[in-house]
């Protein structure tokens, strides 16, 4: 896995086998980026990775122009591996790791971000809540964009936030704007 453009491009992202995390593929990333690239400026934007995994999408908006980036995660693999990244990369300064769940990340932080990415596990059963709690705070920046990798069988279209989504096979990506 390897971050696809910008001041990065070409460097690895550090991985490990391991079978909770379902990193996103080259071809989804390059689509989201390419959707977002048209309606956002990532220079200079505030992230936030939620269940980050090995942080692909995060370090490529680093990699962007991002100042800062926050993954959150619980497993200790998937945390190392953001720390050897953030270190090969020497971008520590610009990045927070958090591990902890991030339901109870998400009851007490008090930041906001431009752009927040979400990849629960497929089979997870809080995504309306995430949606909610995320968009109906103060998390997300006046028309920033939430996006939630999912299942393609989910349909997010009944919420108020909700702007449109593409699939990829069984993957959707729905795209929410507050």
């Amino acid at each position: 896995m390897q971050i696809i453009a910008g001041r990065y491009r070409g460097r690895r992202i550090t991985t490990a086998p391991l079978q909770d995390v379902r990193p996103c593929s080259s071809r989804v990333k390059k689509s989201i980026f390419d959707i977002l690239h048209s309606r956002m400026d990532f220079e200079g934007s505030c992230v936030l990775d939620l269940f980050a995994g090995f942080g692909s999408l995060g370090f490529e908006t680093l990699s962007r122009g991002a100042t800062r980036v926050t993954f959150v995660d619980r497993h200790p693999v998937s945390l190392r591996s953001l720390r050897k990244t953030a270190g090969e990369l020497k971008v520590e300064e610009m990045v927070s790791i958090v591990n902890e769940d991030v339901t109870l990340f998400l009851q007490t932080e008090t930041g906001s971000f431009d752009l927040i990415f979400a990849d629960p596990p497929y089979a997870w059963e809080d995504y309306p809540r995430l949606i909610e709690g995320i968009m109906a705070g103060s998390l997300l920046e006046e028309d920033g964009w939430l996006l939630i990798e999912h299942d393609a069988h989910g349909d997010f279209s009944l919420s108020p936030y909700y702007s449109f989504h593409r699939d990829y096979g069984m993957t959707r990506i729905t795209f929410f704007q507050h």
